[in-house]
C-alpha cells in the first residue's frame, strides 16, 4: 500500500480537473543513474492495475512497479527551487541526488555505478 498525502492529493485534484483521463499512473522503469528511475503519466487505469484512492483522486501501479514502490509516500512540494511530486521510498536501497532513481534493496544484481565513487549526489554532473 502507498500513502498519498494531503498535499499530493490536492495537487492531483487541480491536475486532473476537467481532464478525460482519470488519476495518476506511477511507475517504474530500468535507467537512471541508480538503477530504477520513477516515472509519472496522467492516464486512465488499466484492467491490472492496483487503484489506490484518496479525497477523491486515483493513483495507479501496474503489477510489474508494485514491488519497488510497496509501502512508498506520494508528497507534493511547493518550494521556490525545488517543486513536484517527491517519493519517500523504504524500497531504495540508495537514491540519486536528484531524487528520480534509485537502486532496489531487492536487487539481487551488482549496481552500474561504481560505489565507492558514485552516491547520488552529482546525479547529471560530469566529474
Amino acid at each position: 500500500m502507498i500513502t498519498i498525502t494531503d498535499a499530493a492529493a490536492q495537487q492531483l485534484h487541480k491536475m486532473l480537473e476537467g481532464r478525460e483521463e482519470t488519476g495518476l499512473r506511477l511507475f517504474v522503469e530500468k535507467g537512471g543513474c541508480a538503477g530504477m528511475s520513477y516515472a509519472m503519466k496522467v492516464t486512465s487505469p488499466e484492467a491490472t492495475d492496483t487503484v489506490i484512492e484518496k479525497d477523491g483522486v486515483k493513483v495507479f501501479i501496474d503489477k510489474e512497479s508494485e514491488e519497488y514502490l510497496a509501502g512508498i509516500n506520494l508528497d507534493y512540494v511547493d518550494a521556490l527551487n525545488d517543486s513536484g511530486f517527491k517519493i519517500e521510498n523504504p524500497n531504495a536501497a540508495r537514491s540519486c541526488g536528484c531524487g528520480t532513481s534509485f537502486e532496489p534493496t531487492n536487487s539481487e544484481k551488482q549496481p552500474a555505478y561504481d560505489p565507492e565513487t558514485m552516491d547520488g549526489s552529482v546525479c547529471g554532473s560530469e566529474k
